[in-house]
């Protein structure tokens, strides 16, 4: 004989519950299948080149000490550097370089040639350097073209063409301003070093020639050119903010949705 089932039954103590694990984001590499991209590869690879060529050709015509001296062929080399980095990732499928290093490196290159175009090679600038009867021909002008126009050109497409957007940040632009600083520095003290008379002149530029300006004009004119690059960094920010992105592909997740059954 059994008991009788009770029409009531008792609430049961609840169950604790299992705690909730927290959100763990999963990076869009774990999932996403990296993707080649032999184009932008090539190009960068033909940017790094072009760079390396032009330093190359300014070595073989000039003195390489005075040469590497100049802001421009070592924002050229970081470029070299910086470019072909990026071409062997973008080669072999791999996450693209910080946007700090690759902002940097187009930044000092778009200064040499705002600075060639604006400042050195327009004759009624003061601080031009361009003399008509001595103008570079031959080998010396392909190499001055190139690191001056191409190159410059070639970076910037590249930024807007086959780079995502967004990669850069305004707290960088501060640091960017590090290497300018410190070029002055070395242009100056190169300068006190050298003995007058010197080949070529004891100051790379006009604007930082203290034996024709003065320590008081030369500081004045670094203060604005630091502003002004300063600036352009802060545009280059806000442009690749703004600017769309023209890589924007289908990734493959791995995953396939079937479709209903029945």
């Amino acid at each position: 004989m059994t008991a009788p089932i009770p029409r009531d039954i008792p609430d049961l103590p609840a169950i604790p519950g299992i705690p909730a694990l927290p959100p763990s984001p999963v990076p869009a590499s774990a999932v996403v299948a990296p993707v080649r991209r032999p184009l932008t590869a090539a190009f960068r690879l033909l940017t790094a080149l072009l760079a390396a060529g032009g330093v190359a050709v300014e070595l073989m015509l000039g003195s390489p000490p005075r040469v590497l001296s100049f802001f421009t062929v070592q924002a050229a080399i970081l470029l070299a550097l910086v470019t072909a980095a990026s071409a062997r990732r973008a080669w072999s499928a791999r996450r693209p370089l910080p946007g700090a290093l690759t902002g940097a490196a187009l930044l000092y290159v778009v200064i040499a040639a705002l600075v060639y175009h604006l400042l050195l090679a327009d004759a009624a600038t003061p601080f031009s350097m361009t003399d008509p009867s001595a103008a570079p021909t031959g080998w010396h002008a392909a190499g001055n073209h190139v690191l001056h126009t191409v190159v410059p050109a070639a970076a910037v497409l590249d930024w807007l063409l086959l780079t995502a957007p967004g990669r850069l940040h305004l707290r960088q632009a501060s640091t960017w301003m590090l290497f300018p600083v410190a070029y002055l520095a070395f242009s100056l003290v190169r300068g006190e070093l050298l003995l007058p008379g010197t080949p070529g002149g004891r100051y790379l530029y006009a604007f930082l020639d203290i034996d024709a300006h003065g320590y008081k004009s030369i500081l004045a004119n670094a203060l604005l050119l630091g502003l002004s690059f300063y600036a352009l960094a802060v545009l280059l920010v806000t442009l690749d903010h703004l600017r769309p992105n023209l890589i924007r592909h289908r990734a493959k997740t791995g995953f396939r949705l079937q479709p209903p059954v029945g």
